[in-house]
């Protein structure tokens, strides 16, 4: 199964940031398809980044980084509560019997690894800025504004 925390928190963050006013983990919710506490446990993971705050006693989140300098790789570690980009996992328990599963985990590794460094790259060169330019250039193609 696939995980979502990294481009529901895109979504979240281009809320905050685009929101006229600050928004309930309800109406978060009801534009990403899922419910507030899942919005409030995901928030609690780029609050614990640095990435949004609260403000006791008002609704909503406020972004702390410019949304030009936040990079997608900072969204990407905070979300997923990790500390480097894993986009594969090794099969476990291969046969020493045979010639393949003596030597796949090796080379499969090394070469996830180099995939996910490269992923890294590409995520620390974008930015929440660039996720919101996109998504408006969208709209203004489908005439949706």
């Amino acid at each position: 199964m696939r995980d979502t925390r990294f481009s529901s928190a895109l979504h979240l963050l281009v809320l905050v940031s685009e929101a006229k006013t600050p928004m309930s983990s309800d109406q978060m919710a009801t534009s990403m398809g899922t419910n507030a506490s899942y919005v409030r446990r995901l928030s609690g993971s780029l609050r614990k980044a640095g990435i949004v705050q609260s403000r006791r006693g008002s609704t909503g989140l406020h972004l702390v980084p410019n949304a030009s300098e936040l990079t997608l790789l900072d969204v990407y570690l905070a979300a997923c509560e990790t500390d480097h980009v894993e986009l594969f996992e090794l099969h476990r328990n291969p046969s020493d019997q045979c010639i393949v599963g003596r030597h796949v985990a090796p080379v499969l590794g090394d070469m996830f690894k180099d995939l996910e460094e490269e992923v890294a790259r590409e995520l620390r060169s974008r930015t929440l800025a660039d996720c919101i330019a996109a998504l408006r250039a969208h709209a203004a193609q489908t005439n949706d504004l």
